[in-house]
């Protein structure tokens, strides 16, 4: 069992190596930016994908293999590739892609360690606006600068990002989705829907956003920021489901008494 001091520095040599990752294909990604693409889509209309996502996550992957042999590589394009380390990376080479593919500059790079099932370090890169969010075990950053989770006190004065409800949410019965949403609409201050479950925690990392509410997200979409903005001083509370990696959240600055929020979140376990 290594030493406190031995597990920081080695959760900052990992989040290094995330960020080092993140920056190698952000050139790539902001040359395509409006370029003009071709779009596929995967579950549906609403999961696009593009070359640019599977060129990004091979480049990635390859940078972390290449710096941690033996890491188990699990990527939202590529799926799980098994190694023999102890380190499980998770990748979203763009997360926000239909964002990306339409020319809406609200999209990410995100990259998460996990080590003995614990989320240790990761880095989350906006390249479009330049801001490289970073965790490890000794705290949070905003290129460089330590990051402090604070904003508004009052639901009535919060701004909230989210992507509920998303259209897996409107089947039939969608009524009470509909009504939560409203609940919501009617107790913040503003809602905004941008598009990116990594980019929307760490905007609430950085004081930027007071909360998100995330549903029906996959681990790499949260296991790097969900650090960021605890590090940060910030709260993120995982539901439905057990371990770090559940498919909803909630997150929220460390000044915000989020009532009605929580609640909304109990009435999603329900």
């Amino acid at each position: 069992m290594p030493s406190d001091d031995d597990l920081i520095a080695y959760a900052q040599e990992l989040s290094a190596t995330a960020a080092e990752a993140a920056r190698l294909v952000a050139d790539d990604l902001r040359l395509a930016f409006r370029s003009g693409m071709d779009i596929e889509f995967k579950r549906d209309k609403h999961d696009p994908v593009t070359v640019h996502d599977r060129r990004a996550e091979q480049a990635i992957s390859g940078l972390l293999t290449n710096r941690f042999p033996g890491s188990t590589i699990v990527g939202e394009e590529d799926g799980a590739h098994e190694g023999t380390g102890e380190v499980t990376w998770y990748v979203d080479p763009i997360d926000g892609t239909a964002n990306f593919a339409r020319g809406l500059a609200f999209f990410c790079t995100s990259i998460g360690a996990v080590l003995d099932g614990r989320v240790i370090a990761g880095a989350v890169l906006d390249p479009m606006a330049g801001h490289l969010f970073t965790a490890d075990l000794s705290g949070a950053w905003l290129n460089g600068n330590l990051l402090r989770s604070s904003g508004a006190k009052q639901e009535a004065e919060a701004m909230l990002l989210t992507s509920y409800p998303a259209a897996r949410d409107l089947g039939p019965g969608s009524e009470a989705a509909l009504s939560g949403f409203a609940d919501l609409v009617k107790a913040y201050g503003t809602l905004r829907r941008p598009g990116s479950a990594a980019l929307s925690i760490s905007h609430v990392a950085a004081g930027w956003a007071d909360a998100t509410l995330g549903t029906r997200i996959s681990a790499w979409d949260v296991c790097a920021a969900q650090l960021i903005v605890q590090q940060a001083g910030g709260h993120y509370l995982p539901f439905g489901g057990d371990g770090w990696d559940q498919p909803n959240y909630v997150a929220y600055t460390d000044d915000l008494d989020p009532i009605v929020l929580n609640r909304f979140a109990g009435d999603l376990q329900k």
